[in-house]
């Protein structure tokens, strides 16, 4: 079966329509799964397809629809609880730090709450600090629960799926500045979610550029303009944040010399941090051509107006916020000349 094109959010969809069609134990619960407005696109018509006890439209309590959700995977179901937006799934962190990611731990491997928690992100428009927060670092400190963040429709649509097999909890992260990219993709893989890490979707030689979820379409963005400028930039898709394998990226700063990590999230105790301690732990400081750099969002939260949004998300989401990976890169190779 050859490739075809198709958008992030329809990826996540097709995830859907695969897991619900053949894995009777399946099904999804959480708030307004009918609505563009809380998931865009990526749930469209699953409830007429599969019928409302399998996609069910859960209460406002996003301790309670977790809390069940747990409660059912540990009874054969492979629940997936939706929450629209991250910021309000810290209503629900009890269930998901003291309970799902405990639990095998705690009995010893007897039992495991293959439960799914879908958050997404939903940043700008103007939604202010409660509604724009990428929380992904929070999570991957967490021992026991797996953290997978994708940046591309077949990653959208496979580790979803890899996730809800999994034996373990999952907190699969979704970010809706990615639900219009189009990738070309294949049939649907069943992964196996343990062996999933970092991937390199670009070669290069000059500096590498690591990034997660919308991080890495920066990435991707930047690396064809500074193409432009002679720099070959080399990118890896870390797609899955907990537990963090560091190996790939070592390997590729062994090559070209630099490292950038950019992330979605804020500097301190942060994602980007984790990626430079990993590397330099790994490598010999003669393997650096220029001292590692993170670009990561202001520590601050985020602000309500559109002009300080600009400012605060590096440009405009998807058309300039690519520009200081650019920046950064260039000062990088300058440093190291």
């Amino acid at each position: 079966m050859s490739a075809n094109t198709t958008t992030y959010s329809a990826g996540i969809l097709e995830a859907f329509h695969y897991l619900l069609s053949n894995y009777p134990e399946v099904f999804a619960f959480g708030q307004g799964l009918w609505s563009p407005w809380y998931v865009g696109d990526t749930m469209k018509d699953l409830d007429v397809v599969y019928g409302k006890d399998r996609v069910m439209d859960s209460p406002v309590s996003e301790l309670a629809c977790t809390g069940a959700a747990v409660g059912a995977s540990l009874f054969g179901y492979r629940p997936i609880v939706i929450h629209p937006r991250m910021d309000f799934m810290i209503l629900a962190t009890d269930q998901i730090v003291n309970q799902a990611a405990k639990w095998s731990h705690m009995f010893g491997g007897q039992v495991h709450p293959g439960v799914t928690i879908r958050a997404i992100v939903n940043r700008g428009g103007e939604q202010g600090a409660q509604h724009s927060q990428a929380l992904h670092a929070w999570y991957a400190h967490i021992p026991g629960l797996r953290v997978v963040m994708p940046a591309t429709a077949a990653d959208a649509r496979d580790l979803l799926v890899a996730s809800v097999l999994c034996d373990d909890p999952v907190l699969y992260i979704d970010d809706r500045w990615l639900y219009s990219q189009q990738d070309e993709i294949g049939p649907v893989r069943e992964l196996d979610l343990s062996q999933e890490g970092p991937q390199v979707l670009r070669q290069g030689s000059d500096v590498t550029l690591v990034g997660s979820s919308y991080s890495t379409l920066r990435c991707s963005r930047a690396a064809e303009e500074l193409e432009s400028h002679g720099i070959s930039a080399e990118i890896v898709d870390l797609r899955v944040v907990n537990p963090l394998k560091h190996e790939q990226v070592a390997e590729s700063v062994r090559k070209t010399g630099r490292l950038l990590a950019v992330d979605g999230g804020w500097q301190t105790c942060g994602l980007a941090g984790e990626v430079l301690a990993g590397c330099v732990e790994r490598l010999s400081p003669k393997s650096f051509k220029s001292r590692p750099t993170r670009l990561t969002l202001p520590d601050a939260p985020a602000p309500t107006s559109k002009y300080l949004e600009i400012d605060y998300y590096g440009g405009v989401p998807g058309e300039t916020d690519h520009l200081p990976v650019v920046e950064a890169v260039r000062r990088l190779v300058a440093a190291g000349d």
